[in-house]
């Protein structure tokens, strides 16, 4: 039997209030022919009115998860539509809900760009020192192993994200890191192995959702399990080849060499106006937009010239937050805030500051801004001379960024100039909110202890 679209959304929005509405789901997840689901209080589910439902074959509570069966092909569609209902998106045009989605791709791979990039940074400073040649080689697989195949894995999260398949997904993306390639020519060009990079790779698992989706509601139900997958991997995968993967590579190859201009060229002009703005844009969420270049910076060229230069604006933030800590002596409630909040600062963890301190008071927010478009001129100034400092992962900034540093002069030269940015951003911040930032304004704010907006991410 055939379920439409519209069908499969009446049987998601059916299934939902019988399994405790969507308070009660934890996770959502399907198999061929099951919605598992997990829920936080399995009492509420009604079993019995689920199991008479037209289009449920069955209810099996087993291994922690709720599994309605519905069958191959049904499952899919259901559970898409199930997922809709239980997640509240803004509306697809929504740039801010773009960002985030391709946000959601990336983020989970953080740990696994840090964890890498700590590792690649010790064997360098074990190469350069002749130590453990035993050791290197290994450590050098551990930190090169990931950056690898992360196509795959970006794949894979798209996928998930935007309602596919993502096994399907990390399929598609495998293919622009496959070596394979290398005997596929296109546009008269042979391509290379991990050609497009991470954007390639989402660029080919977006389009993969798409064709799947279009799929599942045409194929018969009892060919779904089949068809599907083979005509979404034959159909993407052609166009990876043969589009993806050379327009992907001219972009990836755009934004490398975009990058290096901008820094070595305007490199203080370009310092002062990312790491003025910087705060500007985490507080409403458009640098997430930064995410996939940061990662095709450091799969391209192995560290992002960018992140060093934007964490100069947690380095104003902390500045501002000493000037504040000192101007209102009488404010009990703000400087403890700020005690609490200055250790994470310092780390680069700049929101409880931002959210708990600067933005509530306003001008300490603008002043934090110069401090750190002050650290982002000094560390482009150097650029400007040749002098190039990166970050070998996302993540972390502040101090907690001195083991991920990477550039062309060394460590220590890297590491120094990265430590007179953060030193700069300190000062000029300190300096612009204790002698502008602080007005009586700020003070009667300050008394009030007005509420601290919530965050807007």
């Amino acid at each position: 039997m055939q379920t439409s679209s519209s069908g499969s959304h009446r049987l998601a929005a059916a299934i939902l209030p019988l399994v405790g509405g969507p308070a009660n789901v934890t996770s959502v997840a399907h198999c061929m022919t099951r919605l598992r689901l997990g829920l936080a209080d399995p009492s509420r589910a009604d079993e019995q009115a689920l199991r008479a439902l037209p289009g449920v074959l069955g209810v099996v509570v087993a291994d922690g998860t709720y599994q309605v069966v519905l069958g191959p092909g049904v499952v899919t569609r259901v559970t898409a539509d199930f997922e809709k209902l239980i997640t509240s998106r803004e509306p697809a045009t929504s740039v801010r809900t773009a960002l985030r989605r391709v946000a959601a791709v990336f983020v989970p791979l953080i740990p696994a760009l840090i964890g890498c990039g700590v590792l690649a940074g010790l064997n360098g400073l074990l190469l350069n020192a002749g130590l453990l040649p035993g050791l290197t080689p290994a450590l050098a697989a551990l930190a090169s192993a990931f950056m690898s195949l992360i196509a795959v894995f970006v794949g894979h999260n798209t996928a998930k994200e935007f309602g596919g398949t993502p096994v399907l997904g990390g399929a598609v993306a495998a293919i622009v890191v496959y070596p394979g390639v290398a005997k596929v020519t296109a546009f008269g060009v042979a391509l290379a192995p991990g050609q497009g990079g991470v954007l390639g790779a989402l660029a080919a698992a977006l389009l993969a959702t798409r064709v799947e989706r279009w799929c599942r509601g045409r194929v018969p139900d009892a060919l779904d399990v089949l068809l599907t997958p083979t005509v979404t991997v034959l159909v993407t995968g052609l166009a990876t080849l043969y589009g993806i993967m050379y327009a992907a590579g001219a972009v990836s190859t755009a934004i490398g060499a975009a990058a290096n201009w901008l820094l070595t060229t305007t490199g203080a002009f370009a310092g002062l106006v990312l790491g003025g703005l910087f705060l500007p844009l985490v507080m409403l969420g458009l640098h997430q937009a930064l995410i996939p270049i940061h990662t095709t910076l450091i799969e391209q060229q192995g560290y992002t010239v960018l992140l060093p230069v934007l964490a100069m604006a947690g380095a104003g933030q902390v500045g501002a937050a000493v000037a504040v800590y000192i101007r209102l002596r009488h404010s009990a409630s703000m400087r403890t805030t700020i005690r609490s909040a200055l250790p994470a600062g310092l780390l680069g963890v700049g929101e409880p500051l931002v959210y708990g301190v600067s933005l509530p008071l306003g001008r300490p927010f603008l002043t934090a801004c110069v401090g750190g478009a002050a650290g982002g001129a000094f560390v482009g100034f150097f650029a400007m001379l040749g002098d190039r400092v990166g970050a070998t992962a996302i993540g972390p900034s502040g101090w907690a960024l001195f083991p991920l540093l990477a550039g062309n002069r060394g460590l220590g030269t890297t590491a120094a100039i990265y430590a007179g940015g953060l030193l700069t951003g300190y000062a000029v911040g300190f300096a612009a909110t204790y002698v502008f930032g602080v007005t009586d304004r700020v003070t009667a704010t300050a008394a009030s202890g007005s509420p601290t907006p919530s965050r807007s991410s």
